[in-house]
């Protein structure tokens, strides 16, 4: 018999028909008459429960089936009588794929610790929090794509290894083929990359962002979505070494068609996981962050603040003169700590904020200078309980001003000519932005810690599973 998946399963009401549902146990309950088998297989935060005749399958056989197993049951789908549950299913044949020793299992019916679970982050989809966790990653990563489909956007691929540092700040990942004891030499003594596989030294690329640009001044407008690695030694709630990143690039966009982009882009993504992940954001705002479904639901409600750079310091020094504790100095200047953005956001206007015009000191060397010659035109989105969740900016299209800007900051450019280029070649107004994926997961599911909303964490000294 063809299986039928528990979240279909649910959803029934032939009464009577013969089904088939395969999953894992999460309890067994019962009397020396009957047993009742709470089974999920990860379609749905809900288990179906499936009432088993003891003497029908006689204790020696149902004693294996315990929190963790993996069995096959088919029987009768009737309505059920029991609280909680509008279906169930009474067992006629059982079929038993794997155990799990309840000496041993570690997921047994009880509370874990995140930290407890990332030991065993193999095990951790298996529970309910992860669970729902993954299913609505799965379910963004769909928005992702669909929003930028129906907005005339190309999913464009950008590589993962590369001879550039878009950032600047030099904290990359070095992907070589030489032998590291023994590492040929110069005549300077230096390491000699020509004969590395590349013929240059190379890294893992902490943003696509660079080629992007490329691609926008061809397609008009693009997108990459891929994973990005930062050698970043940052062991934070809010940090990982290996992210997967949202950029876009769009021809011809100002600073007001990029802000009206990117508010746009994240109300549509969290309007998608209201309407299309509701059981799981229920059980999250019950289980993990109590005010998680009426936060996301004001978000796509309320307008998002234009702030200036400028008038947020203002505030902030008004918020210290009357007698705000922030534990990092405020001032003009100042790169804004995440307690900064919170308070704007979550104490002083109640809401989104998109703050632009920053010290150019502070920001990368691609963004568009303001005609004051101290600012540029970069936009940072800040969302309450996250701080940042998106950076963007009206990129530097004016070929002498970006090479004054690239020289001031001594920025190696001898493997960037094409991107230079296309300052050189045709070029073009246009701005974009980057979103990592798992920022925006922690504020969708509410989670605390940027290691529970990706499957394998990469943090400084872990690279387990």
């Amino acid at each position: 018999m063809k299986r039928t998946v528990i979240i279909d399963a649910l959803k029934r009401t032939d009464f009577g028909a013969d089904v088939n549902i395969k999953g894992w146990v999460r309890t067994r309950r019962g009397n020396k008459n009957v047993s009742f088998i709470a089974l999920n297989d990860g379609s749905t935060i809900h288990n179906i429960q499936i009432v088993v005749d003891n003497e029908k399958f006689g204790d020696d056989f149902l004693k294996p089936i315990t929190t963790g197993a993996c069995i096959s049951v088919t029987g009768k789908l009737v309505e059920s009588m029991g609280k909680g549950q509008a279906v169930e299913i009474q067992a006629e044949q059982i079929e038993i794929y794997g155990t799990a020793d309840p000496e041993t299992y570690p997921l047994q019916k009880k509370g874990h610790s995140m930290e407890f679970l990332r030991e065993i982050a193999h095990l951790r989809p298996r529970t309910n929090t992860f669970g729902a966790v993954y299913r609505i990653r799965h379910n963004m990563s769909i928005a992702i794509h669909k929003y930028f489909h129906e907005h005339g956007f190309y999913y464009f691929h950008t590589p993962l290894i590369t001879a550039s540092d878009c950032e600047g700040a030099g904290q990359m990942f070095q992907v070589t083929t030489l032998d590291l004891k023994n590492p040929p030499r110069n005549e300077a003594g230096d390491i000699d990359y020509t004969q590395d596989f590349f013929g240059k030294q190379s890294n893992l690329t902490v943003s696509g962002q660079l080629e992007g640009e490329l691609a926008a001044t061809g397609l008009g407008a693009i997108y990459t979505f891929g994973p990005t690695f930062r050698a970043e030694n940052s062991n934070t709630p809010r940090h990982l070494a290996e992210f997967w990143m949202i950029e876009p690039e769009v021809a011809f966009a100002d600073l007001e068609d990029l802000m009206v982009l990117e508010e746009d882009f994240i109300k549509y993504l969290v309007q998608w996981a209201l309407d299309n992940c509701r059981d799981d954001l229920e059980f999250l705002n019950n289980m993990v962050d109590k005010g998680l479904i009426e936060r996301l639901q004001q978000v796509v409600a309320t307008d998002f603040v234009r702030l200036p750079y400028t008038e947020g310091i203002r505030i902030l020094e008004e918020a210290v003169s009357k007698g705000r504790k922030f534990e990092f100095p405020v001032y003009w200047g100042c790169d804004l700590a995440s307690e900064h953005e919170r308070y704007l956001v979550e104490e002083h206007f109640g809401r989104p904020v998109i703050m632009i015009d920053y010290p150019k000191e502070i920001k990368a060397f691609y963004m568009k200078q303001n005609a004051d010659g101290k600012t540029v035109q970069g936009t940072d989105v800040l969302f309450p309980q996250i701080g940042e969740i998106i950076g963007g900016s009206v990129r530097e299209e004016n070929y002498d001003k970006l090479m004054a800007r690239i020289e001031e900051l001594h920025i190696p450019m001898k493997d960037m000519w094409w991107y230079l280029d296309t300052r050189r070649y045709g070029t073009c107004p246009h701005a974009g932005f980057g979103m990592g994926l798992e920022r925006l997961l922690l504020f969708v599911t509410g989670m605390a810690n940027i290691r529970d909303v990706i499957p394998f964490p990469r943090t400084p000294n872990n690279a387990d599973f």
